[in-house]
């Protein structure tokens, strides 16, 4: 049985998606967001760092999925949310959890089957998929990066 944590990095909002497998039979957790306010860089850092602990700690994944930073027309957003990536990473770290990097296009591929599908067809394909009542939020539906990990190491039959 592996726990996986997906996260989805940003400054301002860091979603993130825990799903439970244990061979075929996959579980969602949770999924939510970490938002950070107006605070300064550092601040906003922290509060990532700070609330991924607490995650990481409540739910004991054995597994980290992150997603992959993608260039930005504006090198100052790209920068942020590469610190945000770098400061999860660096929580997951800590815990000598091992953590995948998939790029949005990989994820995509792994939920819809296609990397070129919008965001409404991931979440409703993960609500699919994970046998959810209802689609979870748009900000905390990143079980996506959490399902890609799942995929990506399951075994054919």
């Amino acid at each position: 049985m592996d726990i996986i944590l997906g996260i989805d990095p940003g400054s301002r909002i860091t979603g993130f998606g825990v799903i439970q497998t244990n061979g075929n039979r996959h579980q969602y957790i949770t999924s939510g967001c970490i938002r950070t306010g107006q605070g300064s860089t550092a601040e906003r850092l922290a509060q990532i760092h700070v609330d991924l602990q607490t995650i990481l700690e409540r739910y004991q994944p054995t597994q980290v999925s992150i997603e992959d930073v993608f260039v930005h027309h504006n090198p100052r957003s790209a920068l942020k949310l590469g610190q945000a990536r770098g400061t999860a990473m660096a929580a997951c770290a800590i815990h000598a959890l091992p953590v995948a990097e998939y790029s949005p296009r990989q994820i995509k591929q792994a939920v819809v089957g296609h990397g070129g599908a919008d965001k409404d067809q991931v979440t409703h394909m993960i609500t699919r998929l994970l046998a959810l009542e209802s689609a979870p939020q748009v900000d905390a539906a990143d079980a996506p990066v959490s399902y890609t990990h799942l995929r990506a190491h399951e075994t054919p039959e």
